[in-house]
């Protein structure tokens, strides 16, 4: 499947049948990996600003982290606080077959952090590494499009490309998600779903052998030209609601794990 990498797809096949993943090790976790072209210095300059803003959302769990106006000198850095890199050709095994030769070819460029920099960091913009194991998370979800409508269960087979998108929006932030099977609903069915009782369903979520419920629909919209996603979960004796309109389910599915990030690290309301 083009744009998953392997480590994808076997984490797909780990996460929708609900078996356990081992904790992430630093080295997993302070690293970052984005798409360049060639392997030049120019391209590599791009990719290391990338890497740092992936480095510390992944690390903090918290998305606003970028957006702080302190990150735009710290981009202008990105190169002094990368540990090392490595390249690795998109295209490897295939011939080059134009006259732009190898260093137009796209590669990935992973750059590794030493914690205590990317820690320091984070302090001076005013968050924190989201530390402990982060908790694996049972999605409840309905998906309506037209007259075609589901619950996103284990064993539903409409789902099959949502549940690969939810994955590959999780990888990049170490969260691990499941599904959980239709005889694991507790009678909760798609009509009920959206009044359901989050606690109910964060029991629900732990006969799943998750830690936590992620509820939530999307909702095609021709007007928005998109889906409309809402999402929400439980944390700390309180109910976060999120919503994003008028996009793709990956970019909704990337919305709720981000936002389930921002809420678990403990940085509030995504």
């Amino acid at each position: 499947m083009p744009g998953i990498s392997r480590f994808v797809l076997g984490l797909v096949g780990l996460l929708c049948f609900g078996v356990p993943v081992r904790a992430a090790t630093p080295s997993e976790l302070y690293q970052a990996q984005t798409i360049v072209t060639g392997t030049g210095d120019e391209n590599r300059q791009i990719g290391f600003k990338d890497c740092l803003d992936k480095v510390l959302v992944k690390v903090s769990g918290d998305q606003r982290v970028t957006q702080k106006a302190e990150m735009l000198a710290l981009r202008e850095k990105a190169a002094d606080f990368v540990e090392s890199f490595r390249y690795h050709d998109r295209l490897e095994g295939i011939p080059v077959h134009d006259e732009q030769g190898t260093h137009d070819r796209p590669h990935d460029l992973t750059c590794l952090y030493k914690p205590a920099v990317v820690d320091k960091l984070l302090a001076q913009l005013g968050s924190r590494p989201w530390v402990g194991e982060r908790p694996p998370i049972a999605v409840f979800m309905t998906a309506e499009q037209g007259a075609r409508h589901f619950l996103l269960t284990q064993d539903e087979q409409r789902g099959d490309a949502m549940r690969e998108s939810f994955a590959s929006a999780a990888g990049p932030l170490l969260m691990r998600v499941t599904f959980p099977r239709t005889g694991q609903l507790g009678g909760v069915d798609e009509k009920a779903l959206s009044g359901a009782d989050i606690t109910k369903l964060d029991r629900l979520a732990k006969k799943a052998g998750a830690a936590r419920a992620l509820a939530g629909s999307i909702v095609w919209s021709d007007k928005e030209l998109g889906w409309i996603a809402d999402w929400w979960l439980a944390d700390r004796g309180k109910i976060y609601r999120w919503q994003v309109r008028g996009v793709s389910f990956d970019e909704a599915f990337r919305v709720a794990i981000r936002g389930a990030a921002q809420i678990l690290s403990g940085h509030g309301q995504p």
